[in-house]
């Protein structure tokens, strides 16, 4: 490891703990103490006194943007639960971060310098100012990517604004953490016994009722849809930003297709309208309930679609007459083959027709 001065790159920038100079005032101390004894005394009494020299302070170079930052690696032992307190901690040899040829230290690929003046500021002062022209949401990245705790308690700024809406990012996951588990998986799960492979789940309010007719239903296929009575989860996903991190949390745990957002759902009938030649129209009362969409088929976007095209099979319907055409010394005909075993592996003595190409 390379170990550079302070003054060998006056272009860069260099942080750190400062060396403790032990000599001077204390020196002179030590002296004027030690002559009120003599002889073993006053050899005894300055060897409990004299403290041993502190070793060389070290230092490492951080690339970072391709900005140069000399520092102390000391500073990050402070937070050893960091990502640059662990490759600089007490088992940094066993790490896997190792300098270049010049022995420097490439590291936080994607962070701007700014930023990262802002995290080692936090190191030595245990807060995350951000200055003014700084992104409040790249800090935030730059925190997730290092590992530092991210929160009113380390985090000071002028845009209140976007430090709430971080904050409420944090909140809004944790909380959507838990309606997954309570309420939206068990749907899903209600969803796939049935052999469905999407799902379509509305919220409604715990004080929505639907009293549907049975002998008119709404004609929109709202009979499919798994109901979930939350006022919580209804009010979550009120606020698009929720909702965006919901679908974020949703993809995360492999999920596909997924919408959120709000529709009408029927509620109750107002009225039957009576049409020419006795057909009814029913008209029901729809609220505006918040709803999600999603599905956990492996190939999305494929078509599973196939088009089968009749042909007239010169094959034998039945195994009772392949034995009677073989008893009569004829040949063996060919046997049957359903088309899905034709599709699903290739019969080259069997006698096909060319089919369109479909989707899939």
């Amino acid at each position: 490891m390379r170990r550079t001065s302070q003054n060998s790159r006056p272009c860069e920038e260099i942080l750190g703990a400062p060396f403790l100079d032990r000599g001077g005032v204390q020196q002179e101390d030590r002296q004027l103490e030690g002559s009120r004894f003599s002889g073993p005394e006053m050899s005894e009494q300055l060897e409990s006194r004299v403290d041993p020299a502190p070793p060389p302070s070290e230092r490492v170079t951080l690339v970072v943007d391709g900005t140069h930052f000399v520092v102390d690696p000391a500073i990050f032992t402070v937070h050893p639960d960091t990502m640059l307190g662990r490759m600089f901690g007490p088992g940094r040899q066993h790490n896997f971060t190792r300098p270049n040829g010049k022995g420097e230290y490439e590291i936080a690929e994607g962070i701007g310098a700014s930023i990262f003046r802002v995290v080692l500021d936090f190191y030595r002062t245990g807060v995350l100012r951000c200055p003014d022209g700084v992104s409040v949401a790249e800090l935030r990245e730059a925190c997730d990517y290092l590992c530092i705790n991210f929160d009113y308690s380390t985090v000071k700024c002028r845009d209140l604004s976007a430090l709430l809406h971080e904050l409420s990012n944090d909140g809004a996951r944790k909380q959507f953490e838990g309606f997954l588990e309570e309420l939206v998986v068990p749907a899903m799960v209600a969803s796939a016994q049935e052999g469905e492979r999407e799902c379509h789940i509305v919220v409604l309010t715990d004080d929505d009722t639907v009293d549907w007719d049975q002998e008119h239903p709404p004609p929109m296929g709202e009979e499919y849809s798994q109901i979930l009575y939350s006022t919580k989860l209804y009010r979550f996903f009120k606020y698009i930003e929720n909702r965006d991190v919901a679908k974020a949390l949703l993809k995360e745990r492999g999920l596909k297709n997924i919408r959120i957002g709000i529709e009408g759902y029927p509620t109750c009938k107002e009225k039957v309208k009576r049409r020419p030649g006795g057909k009814s129209e029913v008209i029901y009362n729809y609220v505006q309930r918040p709803f999600i969409q999603l599905s956990w088929e492996k190939e999305e976007g494929k078509s599973r679609h196939v088009d089968f095209q009749c042909v007239r099979s010169k094959s034998v319907p039945n195994l009772a007459a392949m034995a009677e055409g073989a008893s009569r010394g004829g040949a063996t005909p060919t046997p049957q083959v359903d088309e899905l075993d034709r599709l699903n592996g290739p019969a080259p003595r069997l006698l096909t027709t060319p089919q369109a190409p479909s989707d899939s």
